[in-house]
Order: C-alpha cells, then sequence, then structure tokens
C-alpha cells in the first residue's frame, strides 16, 4: 500500500453516496482494499470486528463503498470514540439509569393515584425521559461490543443533548430532574 493508494481511498470515501466507481482491477484490489480498510479504521468508519466482510469481495465493492460513504456523511461532526472517556463508566452509568428508571416507574404510579396532578407528574415524566436519553447515550457511547459507528453516533447525540461546552468539560445533566425535589418541611 502506497501513500497513493491513500489518497485514493480518502477522495472514495469522500465522494457523495451513490456515486458510481468502477470496481478495481484485479491486480489492484488486495491495495485499494487495504487502503479503504486502513483509512476506515483510522477514520472510525469501520470496526476491526467489520474488516471480515465489508470490503471482503470486490464483488462488493459498490455497496460497501457506498457504506463507508454514508457512515462519512452520518459521523462527519461526530465525536472521535476517545471522548468517550470523559464520561463515567458503565457502574456509574448503569446505577443513574436504573434510578431514573425506578423514578419514573414510581411516577407512573403517583399519576395514576393523583389524578388532580397528572399533567404535572407528565411534565417531570417527561423530563426524566430527556435525561434518560442523555445517561443512554453515555452507556452507548462506552460500550465496546458496539461497533464504533455506534458509539460514534452516541456520543454525536450526547454532544447535541449537552451542548457543545459541556460536553467538551465532561460534564453530564443529573439522571433524575433534581430541580423536583424539594426539602420537606
Amino acid at each position: 500500500m502506497t501513500p497513493c493508494d491513500l489518497i485514493l481511498a480518502a477522495a472514495l470515501i469522500t465522494a457523495p453516496p451513490g456515486c458510481p466507481e468502477p470496481t478495481p482491477a484485479a491486480d489492484r484490489w488486495p491495495a485499494v482494499r487495504a487502503a479503504l480498510v486502513k483509512t476506515a479504521l483510522d477514520w472510525e468508519l469501520l470496526d476491526e470486528r467489520e474488516t471480515r466482510y465489508v470490503l471482503a469481495r470486490a464483488e462488493d465493492f459498490d455497496g460497501d463503498l457506498n457504506l463507508l460513504r454514508r457512515r462519512h456523511a452520518d459521523l462527519a461532526d461526530a465525536p472521535r470514540l476517545a471522548d468517550a472517556g470523559r464520561f463515567p463508566g458503565a457502574e456509574t452509568v448503569n446505577e443513574a439509569i436504573r434510578f431514573n428508571r425506578a423514578y419514573r416507574k414510581n411516577l407512573e404510579v403517583r399519576q395514576l393515584w393523583e389524578a388532580d396532578r397528572s399533567d404535572a407528574i407528565r411534565v417531570v415524566v417527561a423530563e426524566t425521559d430527556r435525561l434518560y436519553k442523555a445517561w443512554d447515550a453515555v452507556r452507548d457511547a462506552r460500550c465496546e461490543f458496539y461497533y464504533a459507528t455506534v458509539r460514534r453516533a452516541a456520543l454525536k447525540r450526547l454532544k447535541e443533548m449537552v451542548g457543545e461546552d459541556a460536553f467538551a468539560a465532561g460534564e453530564l445533566p443529573p439522571y433524575v430532574p433534581e430541580w423536583r425535589f424539594q426539602p420537606a418541611r
């Protein structure tokens, strides 16, 4: 694989999805494939586990290339996987999510018993669900069972939810709407 192969790989991946591209000649296929795989891995558009079947056969070149192009377009503004390290680990995240879901279940029961406050409780349920989505995105981003692209998409969602500054600082919202808790009088 030469520097020219890597430049070609970058050009192929950054082209818009659907642009027709002829399948490389049989003698060029190994070098083009190697360059595309290396570039896709480096750009976190492909997970190492996917290399067994993505770009595995020259006959699938067009479809696999379009897959990488769509991923490139979808993840262009997604954070890199290393950014997931800014956030709490699995144990902390799972505990926060468990508490969030238990709190939501309690709110659902309260809605049944406190019909006169049902509308106000529904607002708190919506807030709780919004906070769950942020913590769930952290869980997805930190889960190494997921492919790199799934994890990067989760980081992108999280960044959109919490804002660029909070994301950069590794700050998460509370896992339940703490502002709704009032001290006993």
